[in-house]
């Protein structure tokens, strides 16, 4: 029976504009894996262009991007001495990895991710080859240092669970090979999914029922990590509600969606179950909520984003920390893809 050491994998996108959402939904939960995991936390550069230009911005974009993706990493919290921080191109046993895992991947399998339908549109005969095989570098970023969890949200458990196929295929393909390098009946793991506290699905200010998105044309749908004191309180402040006084249950947040998010989003701050929240505020206007959001907003984000501006004045210090995690993350990849080749039986 082979054994894997634990270890955690995941990274965020740099295409602009990091948001509550994406402190809330992943860079938070990061921190908190630090005690307990061994972590490598990536800046998915490569991921960002597999969609249109007009996304990601060029490439001045891309780099500032990176840099501040990097800069949100370490302003949270995040040890990047302990851990590692580093960006996917400058380690290439991710496409190197992944081409691999092209030809390991069915057609049907990548046929049914959920996410290309989505992002690919009715323009889908446009989509880049990279954004269908997404899933794929993915599973290579996963895999090309046999981590063993990857924290998930909603919109990330189908690749997880691709990545899980692909993992035991190429298991199962080359099965004599492992078994003969000492590999015993497994080469790679297969990734568990981490749930680090409640899962938190931030929407819209603007929409409870639309996901808060950096794509999102109204800059008041959302809050940014970079947002200032008032900036902050003042979207709170204009964030969409309706007429009647909170619940006093999570049954009377049936049919109300704003109040579900800024209630969601307080416990979140707050570090707080919904139920206790949901009391706390029981029978008020939403002014009041509002009010207290405003006040723990500006509270757990101003000195993140008074610490990523202070660091994104100094890009040499961020680079440093990228090519130093880039190099601690070549030195695991780097002897994985080595037994991969061997096992597929690539000479060289």
């Amino acid at each position: 029976m082979s054994t894997f050491t634990p270890r955690v994998f995941s990274g965020v996108q740099p295409t602009g504009n990091l948001h509550l959402g994406n402190y809330l939904g992943a860079i938070k939960r990061f921190v908190e894996m630090q005690d307990s995991h061994e972590c490598i936390y990536c800046v998915v550069d490569l991921h960002a262009i597999t969609q249109d230009r007009s996304v990601w911005g060029g490439p001045k974009e891309l780099a500032r991007s990176t840099r501040e993706v990097t800069a949100a990493y370490l302003a949270a919290g995040i040890d990047a001495g302990k851990h590692i921080v580093f960006n996917q191109s400058q380690v290439a046993a991710h496409g190197e990895l992944a081409w691999i895992f092209n030809c390991v991947a069915r057609v049907g399998w990548l046929n049914r991710m959920t996410q290309f339908k989505e992002k690919a549109g009715k323009n889908r005969e446009n989509a880049s080859v990279g954004l269908y095989a997404y899933p794929n570098l993915m599973a290579a970023d996963i895999l090309a240092y046999k981590a063993t969890h990857v924290p998930v949200g909603e919109d990330q458990k189908q690749h997880l669970e691709l990545t899980r196929d692909i993992a035991q295929k190429f298991n199962i393909d080359f099965a004599d090979s492992i078994a003969e390098a000492g590999f015993g009946d497994a080469f790679f793991p297969l990734p568990e999914p981490l749930i680090v506290g409640p899962a938190t699905r931030v929407m819209s200010l603007r929409d409870g029922q639309a996901k808060m998105s950096k794509s999102e044309p109204s800059d008041l749908s959302r809050i940014n990590l970079t947002d200032d004191a008032d900036t902050i309180a003042k979207k709170i402040r204009k964030a969409k509600t309706d007429p009647d006084a909170l619940p006093d249950s999570k049954e009377g947040l049936a049919g109300r969606p704003e109040a579900a998010n800024l209630l969601g989003i307080y416990a979140a701050l707050a570090e707080a179950g919904i139920e206790d929240v949901i009391v706390q505020f029981a029978g008020q206007q939403f002014s009041k909520l509002k009010q207290d959001l405003a006040d723990l907003a500006v509270e757990k984000l101003s000195p993140i984003a008074g610490e990523m501006q202070r660091l994104m004045a100094d890009p040499g210090h961020i680079d440093a920390v990228l090519k130093d995690g880039s190099s601690r993350a070549r030195a695991i990849a780097a002897p994985i893809m080595e037994d991969v080749r061997r096992i597929i039986g690539f000479i060289g």
